[in-house]
C-alpha cells in the first residue's frame, strides 16, 4: 500500500511487471468469434439443405399427382341410392379410379365404391351411383389412385 500523501506509482505493479499478460483477453474473445463464426457456416449450410430438401418433397408430391377430383354435389335417390357429380382432373394418359364413401345420419358407413377413369381426357364429369345398405346423408370422396 501506498504511504498517506504519497503518489501512486505509475507503470507497472510488482504482482504484474508487464501489466495485463498479453494476449490474455484478446484471445479468447477472438476464439469465441471464430467458433461463433463457424456455427453460423455449419447452421446455414444446415438450412440450405433443409430447405432443399422441403422444396423437393413438395415438388414431387405435387407433381406426382396425376388423378385427383371433388365431388361437385350428390343426390339422395332412394333409400338404397345415391348419385354423385364427380368432376376429375388428370394426365390424359393416366388411369386410375377414385373412392367414394357414403354414411347414415347415425354416422355409420352405408356405402362405398371405386369407379374407374380410363378415358384420354384431361378432365370428365361424371355422375356415378353408389350403391347404399340404407338411407344416405353425405357422399365423401376418399382419394384418387393413378395405375
Amino acid at each position: 500500500m501506498a504511504a498517506v500523501g504519497s503518489k501512486p506509482s505509475e507503470g507497472p505493479s510488482e504482482a504484474h511487471p508487464e501489466g495485463l499478460p498479453q494476449g490474455r483477453y484478446g484471445r479468447s474473445r477472438t476464439a469465441d468469434e471464430a467458433a461463433d463464426r463457424k456455427l453460423r457456416i455449419v447452421g446455414s449450410v444446415l438450412g440450405v439443405v433443409l430447405l432443399g430438401v422441403v422444396g423437393w418433397f413438395g415438388y414431387d408430391y405435387v407433381n406426382g399427382t396425376k388423378l385427383s377430383a371433388e365431388v361437385i354435389k350428390f343426390d339422395v335417390v332412394s333409400a338404397t341410392a345415391v348419385e354423385a357429380h364427380l368432376e376429375v382432373r388428370k394426365d390424359a394418359d393416366a388411369k386410375g379410379y377414385c373412392t367414394l364413401r357414403s354414411q347414415a345420419e347415425s354416422g355409420a358407413e352405408v356405402g362405398r365404391a371405386d369407379f374407374r377413369f380410363d378415358q384420354r381426357e384431361g378432365r370428365i364429369d361424371r355422375v356415378v351411383t353408389l350403391r347404399t345398405t340404407e338411407r344416405a346423408t353425405s357422399v365423401e370422396l376418399l382419394g384418387c389412385h393413378s395405375d
